[in-house]
């Protein structure tokens, strides 16, 4: 069974070609083409915005960092329907910890009222939430998922230079030539005198 190269998920049947790699759907064959993009860099120079990135101010509150990529967890069900999600988040510390609790806020209150996933899901998504708050990332260096979010984006960058690139340098389609002037166009009415 072939394994997707940018997920790692198990490929049974399809998914996207692209070469000697093989993706499990489009959104994957996108994402690991950004990172092979990004893989073109310098690992020094990604470490380097990395670390910029991870000392400046929180995007969220403008506050002082270090900044990092804080996870939050969700669950809310209504009778048949039950919803969850986990979301990823720039941010300071303590705008995370708001984000994680609010997060848990509403898992105890709208979690439960789905039979049977909402029973279910509501503790594993509560105890994730608390995982989150008493084990953040380290504010003395990055995490892993603040350099992958970092070598995302390079990645995109140089993606979109590079098609910028190619656009510029394909010709430019030809404009359609007027047919050919043959005499004065016809006056209506009379004609002025000069």
């Amino acid at each position: 069974m072939a394994k997707c190269a940018y997920c790692g998920t198990g490929i049974w049947m399809g998914g996207v070609r692209a070469g000697e790699k093989r993706y499990c759907n489009r959104k994957c064959y996108e994402e690991g083409t950004v990172i092979a993009a990004a893989n073109q860099v310098s690992p020094d120079i990604i470490r380097e915005q990395t670390d910029l990135l991870h000392r400046g101010n929180c995007p969220k509150c403008k506050g002082r960092g270090p900044v990092d990529i804080h996870t939050s967890h969700l669950v809310y069900s209504m009778l048949v329907l039950t919803r969850w999600s986990s979301t990823r988040q720039l941010s300071c510390r303590a705008c995370g910890v708001k984000d994680q609790l609010s997060k848990a806020g509403i898992c105890l209150v709208a979690g439960w009222w789905g039979i049977p996933w909402g029973l279910l899901l509501t503790p594993v998504q509560i105890t994730r939430n608390i995982i989150g708050l008493v084990s953040p990332p380290d504010p003395a260096r990055p995490s892993p998922a603040l350099e992958r979010l970092v070598r995302v984006h390079i990645g995109t960058q140089l993606l979109a230079q590079s098609r910028a690139a190619a656009l510029q340098a394909a010709p430019a389609p030809a404009a359609p030539t007027p047919p050919p002037l043959t005499g004065p166009p016809p006056l209506k009415g009379p004609a002025a005198p000069y």
